[in-house]
């Protein structure tokens, strides 16, 4: 199975770039943020409780994150693979998803790092929020996000690389240029 975790800042383009990967490899797509959300619209009580945190722009628990991604992950049958969008972010939750896919008889083949300057990244929060009306992109918010991502979730990248999973892929320019150098790291497993 070809299981990639895609990486980057808020912003950075993993929503975009994963819907191109999961309609060119035929993986399926989990989205934490999607799963977050659909849980918070719903009202469930996992949703409320996910909603205390990011409402103060901090991470959801890593054993709540690993539950959720699990019974997702379970519930893909005969899938091909499975594009992780927006996990892990922290050290601990890269070790339990590599643990709970391990349990699974799986690993993840290739970590891609969408890198993108933090100004080019205010820049596309604001509009997106402005856009979408997601009441987490605004410009507070998003400086909270840019500070945990950077100490919190950047160490992943050393991660990544002692495993020899990293594939750094340049997130400025077009979608398409990008998504071409995502592709050419994908083909190459």
């Amino acid at each position: 199975m070809l299981n990639i975790v895609i990486f980057g800042a808020p912003g950075s383009g993993k929503g975009t770039q994963s819907e191109r990967i999961v309609e060119k490899y035929g993986i399926n797509h989990i989205s934490t943020g999607d799963v977050l959300r659909a849980e918070i619209k719903n009202g469930t009580e996992l949703g409320k409780t996910a909603k205390g945190y990011i409402d103060q722009g901090q991470l959801i628990p890593d054993e709540l994150m690993i539950d959720i991604l699990a019974s997702v992950f379970d519930s893909f049958k005969d899938s091909k693979g499975v594009i992780f969008d927006g996990f892990p972010r922290t050290i601990a939750q890269a070790e339990a998803l590599k643990k709970m896919l391990a349990e699974r008889g799986q690993d993840v083949s290739i970590m891609l790092d969408l890198e993108v300057p933090e100004e080019e990244l205010m820049v596309r929060l604001i509009k997106r929020g402005k856009d979408s009306g997601r009441a987490d992109d605004n410009e507070e918010t998003i400086k909270k996000r840019l500070h945990v991502y950077h100490s919190q979730t950047a160490p992943l990248i050393d991660w990544y690389k002692n495993e020899k999973k990293y594939q750094h892929i340049n997130g400025l320019g077009t979608m398409e240029g990008i998504f071409a150098e995502i592709c050419e790291a994908v083909d190459k497993l």
